[in-house]
């Protein structure tokens, strides 16, 4: 009898221990990460090159820790939106997708998931969520801005309080054998940037552009618009041309001393990271007498609510754990170089360039962003032509460029 219980006990605990183990691999992801959620892939597709590789890194980051994949699409720059367009048209979207406020968000927002009531949405920095029809739709990716990025150790912005004297120190740096204010051949770090700042000097951008849409302004009367084609002549005249720049040797040339200022963003503190003793700052576009930076999100993450119910389910799941993980968090400080718009990061250690944009933030010493309220695609398919051809055309004047930019603005927006 003894014997018999004996063999009945052992017989249970083996089928116990074996049982365990079975339960063990079912739940585990093989590599040690036992009793982990296991959910759907998902894709996530964007469009700023400067964060393309650490998005990589972060993924694979978060395979590693959660088991779970986030598949990267490459970051598709200038044909982002119509390939984004495209990809969604033919239901093969990705789950996560990045949109920029105003128009472009509007284009899109039958696919927007309501993140409303999702717990993420609730880190977001007030007045900076992507919000539809009183619903929040996108988490902000950060907040960035933009102006003259310059090497302190040629430029003193406190000499330059508008257009005329910044035109000056172009001439002067001209005639030193410096390269004064460098654009590249970008499309938005030729032309779509900068223009932003005679359109946000006005009272009412969105007003404003809606009047410019219809043909009902005259530019050449405007002037913010008058000075900006004055600035724009002089880069022809005094710089190298952006036509022959990339970004690379934009910045490159930024950091060696070869080029004074730039017009570029706090994103691009990525490209002089690595070069030691760099000096810079950023300092406001000074046309009628500006002394504010252009400051505001560049986007945000939305989700395809076409998506299935486990990839949106995934793709919350991953939003949560990029704004609360320790991991996720330094990605978006350190890694990306974003200015937080989340209450989860302390924006702590940022580069000189994101102290100034987050310090203006603070103070409201901003302009908006009012670019995101153009009419879509213009920046790449009419803005960059015509400022190719003002490059490419010194007989054109100033006030020719304010004509046909009026013309091709007119007719994008109809």
């Amino acid at each position: 009898m003894k014997r018999r219980w004996g063999l009945v006990l052992l017989t249970t605990m083996l089928f116990i221990f074996l049982t365990a183990c079975s339960n063990n691999t079912d739940e585990g992801t093989g590599d040690g990460r036992n009793n982990v959620e296991k959910l759907a892939k998902i894709t996530l597709f964007q469009s700023k090159v400067e964060i393309a590789e650490s998005l990589e890194n972060l993924a694979s980051k978060y395979k590693k820790e959660t088991g779970n994949e986030v598949e990267v699409w490459g970051s598709a720059g200038d044909s982002y939106i119509t390939q984004l367009q495209t990809k969604l048209a033919a239901n093969e979207g990705p789950t996560i997708f990045s949109v920029q406020q105003g128009v472009e968000a509007e284009k899109f927002a039958s696919y927007f998931y309501d993140m409303t009531n999702e717990s993420y949405a609730k880190y977001i920095v007030p007045n900076m969520e992507l919000e539809i029809d009183s619903k929040i739709v996108g988490v902000p990716i950060g907040i960035e801005g933009f102006g003259l990025v310059y090497n302190k150790n040629l430029y003193d912005p406190s000499t330059v309080k508008d257009t005329k004297s910044l035109i000056q120190a172009l001439e002067k740096f001209n005639a030193d054998g410096i390269n004064g204010l460098g654009l590249s051949q970008t499309a938005y770090f030729l032309i779509g940037h900068i223009i932003n700042a005679p359109f946000a000097l006005q009272e009412d951008p969105v007003a404003f552009i809606k009047k410019v849409n219809k043909g009902e302004v005259d530019l050449k009367e405007i002037p913010e618009f008058q000075e900006f084609s004055e600035l724009m002549a002089a880069i022809r005249a005094y710089t190298v041309n952006p036509l022959e720049v990339t970004y690379d040797r934009q910045m490159g040339d930024l950091a060696t001393g070869k080029t004074a200022i730039v017009h570029q963003g706090n994103w691009s503190y990525s490209m002089l990271a690595d070069y030691e003793d760099i000096n810079i700052g950023m300092a406001p576009v000074p046309i009628v007498g500006n002394d504010k930076l252009e400051v505001g999100i560049p986007a945000g993450w939305v989700i395809n609510n076409k998506a299935s119910q486990e990839q949106i389910t995934a793709a919350n799941a991953f939003l949560e754990w990029l704004y609360t993980s320790e991991t996720g968090k330094n990605t978006i400080l350190n890694d990306f170089g974003f200015v937080p718009a989340v209450t989860t990061i302390e924006p702590i250690g940022l580069d000189p360039l994101s102290q100034q944009v987050y310090e203006a933030a603070q103070s409201g010493n901003t302009i908006p962003r009012a670019l995101n309220y153009f009419p879509q695609g213009i920046i790449i398919n009419d803005l960059t032509p015509l400022a190719s051809e003002f490059f490419l055309n010194p007989s054109m004047t100033p006030e020719q460029f304010l004509d046909k930019l009026r013309d091709v603005w007119v007719k994008a927006a109809n």
